[in-house]
């Protein structure tokens, strides 16, 4: 009963949108006077060894990389050279807007990122060539997600430290869901733009190649040395840096090092943000663990649970109101440690079981009242709420079948592992 005190008080704040840190704060409070005798002194600890984890420097690390590959022609590069490639193909301009989107994810690791960096190149090009307005928007918002679930992806990393999943497999089994979501979003705004002409390519092809080589290396680099074994997720996250750095300062010189401190700058204070809150949810979770609590949670839950299919149905209903609510870092903090020990007991793999939930929550980048997408794409394209919920419905649709179809084949997410 006191363990479904906290569930209780822990839903209550989000459902009145409380800020995680306050969410978290009262948790711990409430853990340590129920359970731990009112032990406050060891929070401090608890808190250190929290933090004192290697996998923990990737999230800066990535975040720092993503804000270097932001500025400058990066995205350009790569959106010119997809260009080119799709020029020939009826409605190409938003196939290559799809498939910019992914590659750029793929370097970047987060949506808002790929959303705003490939968006400012593709949406005027879009609006220019005689593309529906909606559609436009909808389109870059949507392939803007895929920045969650392709690897490298920050919200992985923080599913692995909650749950102690390996962070390498999840990258791993991150590829089969991102592939299907490229593929649905390409077949739809295809059919959708399947009269539009075709768009003639701005430069010879082999000089794209040459411009973009440089970009393009970047994931290659990355996702190449983890997934050989040559790099650990942290330390591909460090060649990520130095590779960008290498790129952007000497190679293409479009920034100095007053521009490369004023983004250490900027990602320091996000950091700052992150990981006070990151170090509370960790710290929660290692004292609930230490009393044994998740198995009470893992029993009581079991006994009202009938089988695997109604706890995913039910799990994917919690996960698509709480996204539609609260940001993703806040809801895998909160919920995986809660939802993960429950699924692996009804054998449910938890690399598959995490993937569904941040292709699930990803969904919630594109839903009201919260969804961080649509509140980017109201101020990068110019259009009120209204519009960019209108245009984001369709796509909408298209995740949830992509959601529906990797929490019933399992084999989508592990066939690599």
């Amino acid at each position: 009963m006191l363990l479904l005190g906290l569930v209780g008080l822990l839903l209550l704040l989000l459902l009145l949108r409380q800020p995680v840190l306050v969410l978290l704060i009262a948790a711990l409070l409430y853990a340590y006077l129920v359970w731990g005798d009112a032990a406050l002194r060891f929070m401090v600890l608890d808190a250190w060894n929290a933090l004192n984890r290697e996998v923990l420097l990737s999230i800066p690390l990535y975040l720092l990389a993503g804000n270097l590959m932001s500025r400058g022609s990066m995205a350009q590069r790569i959106t010119a050279l997809l260009q080119a490639l799709t020029s020939g193909v009826p409605g190409g301009l938003a196939l290559a807007a799809v498939l910019a989107c992914a590659v750029f994810a793929a370097m970047t690791g987060s949506s808002t990122v790929t959303l705003l960096a490939v968006g400012a190149v593709l949406y005027p090009a879009l609006i220019s060539a005689g593309y529906d307005r909606l559609l436009s928007i909808g389109l870059l918002c949507a392939a803007g997600t895929l920045g969650i679930i392709i690897p490298p992806s920050i919200p992985l990393i923080l599913y692995g430290v909650m749950t102690n999943t390996s962070i390498v497999d999840l990258f791993y089994a991150g590829l089969g869901p991102a592939l299907l979501l490229v593929f649905l979003l390409s077949v739809y705004v295809l059919w959708r733009c399947r009269n539009m002409p075709p768009v003639v390519a701005s430069a010879d092809f082999a000089v794209l190649w040459r411009r973009a080589f440089g970009a393009l290396l970047a994931p290659g680099l990355v996702l190449g040395g983890i997934y050989s074994g040559y790099f650990t997720a942290t330390e591909a996250a460090a060649v990520a840096v130095a590779y960008t750095l290498v790129l952007q300062v000497f190679i293409y010189r479009e920034m100095d090092w007053v521009a490369v401190g004023a983004v250490v700058f900027d990602t320091t204070r996000l950091i700052g943000s992150l990981f006070p809150v990151l170090m509370l949810a960790v710290c929660l979770n290692m004292f609930l663990t230490f009393q044994q609590l998740p198995e009470q949670w893992v029993a009581e839950i079991l006994e009202r649970v009938d089988g695997v299919p109604l706890f995913l149905l039910l799990t994917n209903l919690v996960l698509l109101v709480t996204g539609s609510v609260v940001d993703i870092g806040s809801a895998i903090l909160i919920l995986a440690p809660l939802l993960q020990p429950v699924a692996v007991q009804l054998g449910v793999d938890s690399v598959h079981f995490g993937i569904m939930m941040i292709v699930n929550l990803e969904i919630g980048y594109l839903t009201p009242p919260m969804g961080l997408n649509l509140i980017v794409a109201m101020g990068a394209f110019q259009a009120s709420f209204n519009e960019v919920c209108r245009a984001a419905l369709p796509f909408i649709g298209l995740l949830l079948l992509g959601l529906v179809v990797v929490a019933l084949v399992p084999q989508l997410t592990l066939f690599l592992l």
